[in-house]
């Protein structure tokens, strides 16, 4: 549902948003053939100066040091041939674009710090806490984090891939009231305006549903990003779960911060009401193991608060243990959950359908109380 309520600028402002992370891709920080956008990075830092003066707590989520480290290594395709070429443009990248950063903040009189961070930090309860912690403390110390996806170790199949969602996930971990994408585009079409003239811009989302997801492009229109529409809006969906407003705003411009905040460009995506701090942590987990499909009695106990039962289990998909994230499924097919199995996969196809004073006899040892327990779980 798309709703005109409120200027799209006035929820990231310091004195509504007392802490913010701010993302910006690569395309924004490098140029095409791969050297760092010198004057326009001076420029965000005084953008990120202002916001600072004004009381506001920042956090970056900056891309940029695969394509700056293929630069300096030569390699093809701006280091994404292959895994083994962005873990190494990666490795070189960082320490070019790390001291970068230093450096302008540094004019500023801002001291920055540097997170590396891997998909599993985020996805492991306690690593988040941790963190969670370090976030807190380097903020209350005024220092500017500066984070990225830790590339030179992480594997095609345990990485966020992104830093839209990545930056997401920090926004929960730092309990910040906003984030910002900085993009190449000024926000959300319904379609793509570069390849389609009848494109109406999206000033304000108040539900991502099927019809917000269809207008996304999956393309990264620099080539040397990651990310696209669909992972800015896969972004916002894990930010407003948790509380946070997320806005996509254009960084083509000098200081794009004072552009959206005077100019009120781009598309502001409304927090819906947050959960418990385990469930908000829990909804934006990404590493999903498999699924549950549950029937509608299940659906309507689930709605009024109570545990998923194995008696309304009636398929399972997937290779799972016990405390992996599944989704749940309806009994049309569509995801309205997630949450924690109590036991593995082998042991899910056993109980699944059956009563719960049957299970102590086909387990041969007494039960666990649910299949997913209300507290590990959170509905869609």
């Amino acid at each position: 549902m798309v709703a005109h309520l409120i200027p799209a600028s006035s929820l990231f402002a310091p004195e509504n948003c007392a802490r913010l992370v701010i993302k910006i891709g690569s395309a924004l920080l490098v140029d095409q053939q791969g050297n760092i956008r010198r004057d326009w990075l001076e420029a965000m830092a005084g953008d990120i100066a202002e916001r600072r003066a004004a009381g506001q707590q920042v956090i970056l989520v900056s891309s940029g040091a695969i394509a700056l480290g293929a630069r300096r290594l030569g390699l093809a395709k701006g280091g994404r041939a292959s895994l083994e070429d962005a873990q190494a443009a990666a490795a070189v990248g960082q320490i070019a674009l790390s001291q970068q950063w230093a450096e302008l903040l540094e004019a500023r009189g801002l001291i920055a710090a540097q997170i590396l961070v891997t998909l599993d930090d985020l996805e492991d309860r306690r690593r988040y806490l941790n963190a969670s912690a370090t976030l807190d403390r380097l903020l209350e110390l005024d220092v500017v984090p500066v984070i990225n996806e830790n590339d030179s170790v992480a594997t095609a199949e345990i990485r966020f891939g992104d830093n839209d969602r990545l930056a997401a996930r920090i926004g929960q971990a730092a309990r910040a009231s906003g984030v910002v994408l900085l993009s190449d585009i000024d926000g959300l079409y319904t379609a793509n305006p570069k390849t389609d003239p009848d494109a109406k811009f999206v000033p304000i989302v108040s539900r991502i549903d099927a019809k917000i997801m269809a207008m996304a492009d999956r393309g990264s229109g620099s080539g040397m990003g990651s990310g696209g529409m669909v992972s800015k809006l896969e972004a916002a969906r894990i930010a407003t779960r948790a509380g946070i407003n997320l806005a996509i705003i254009s960084g083509e411009h000098d200081e794009p911060l004072k552009r959206f905040k005077h100019s009120n460009i781009g598309t502001v995506f409304l927090a819906s009401k947050a959960g418990s701090a385990r469930k908000t942590w829990l909804v934006g987990r990404l590493t999903v193991k498999g699924s549950a499909t549950i029937d509608a009695g299940a659906m309507r106990a689930l709605e009024r608060g109570s545990s998923l039962l194995p008696a309304g289990v009636t398929a399972l998909t997937g290779r799972f243990e016990r405390g992996d994230l599944i989704d749940i499924i309806d009994s049309h097919g569509e995801k309205i959950g997630q949450g924690l199995a109590e036991y593995d996969a082998q042991e899910a196809q056993l109980v699944m359908g059956k009563r719960s004073d049957t299970l102590a006899e086909l387990l041969g040892y007494a039960p666990r109380a649910a299949f997913v327990h209300r507290d590990h779980l959170v509905l869609i």
